[in-house]
């Protein structure tokens, strides 16, 4: 399995390197780890303080360990009108935690997002940012499903 310092290094001397690197990083481990973000400092020459505020900065990266499938509910204006407020209750409900939480066995976390760009088919989710279309808190149990 390559270390944190590996995944790290091939983007030091992109341009936007470090943001590519945490992609890289999020993209094998689903989340920024502690040891992820000090490499990062060491490898682009900055504070650990400045990695870490690139790394808690932007919503799509997480420094908390998430489960293996990370949903987004969609809370933008045309979601939450085509009721995203109900199928995020519904997901709450079947997943057994909140907004914020994984589940005890790692498999979900459960997040929100602004937009996912599919309004054509709201409300919509993304898991593992693949969005999911039309969704209805009566199809949540069987979205769940393909993932278990």
């Amino acid at each position: 399995m390559p270390s944190c310092l590996d995944i790290i290094s091939p983007y030091r001397d992109k341009p936007g390197g470090l943001i590519e690197a945490y992609h890289a990083i999020q993209r094998k481990y689903n989340y920024l780890p502690e040891e992820a973000v000090s490499e990062a400092a060491k490898v682009f020459g900055i504070s650990e303080a400045q990695a870490y505020g690139v790394a808690t900065f932007y919503s799509y990266l997480s420094v908390k360990k998430r489960g293996k499938y990370i949903i987004r509910m969609c809370e933008s204006a045309p979601c939450h009108i085509a009721g995203a407020d109900e199928v995020l209750k519904a997901l709450e409900k079947e997943l057994n935690i909140k907004v914020g939480e994984t589940t005890a066995d790692g498999r979900f976390t459960l997040e929100l997002t602004e937009c996912i760009g599919q309004c054509q088919a709201t409300p919509v989710l993304s898991v593992n940012s693949e969005p999911v279309f039309d969704v209805t808190p009566q199809k949540v149990p069987e979205i769940l499903a393909r993932y278990k």
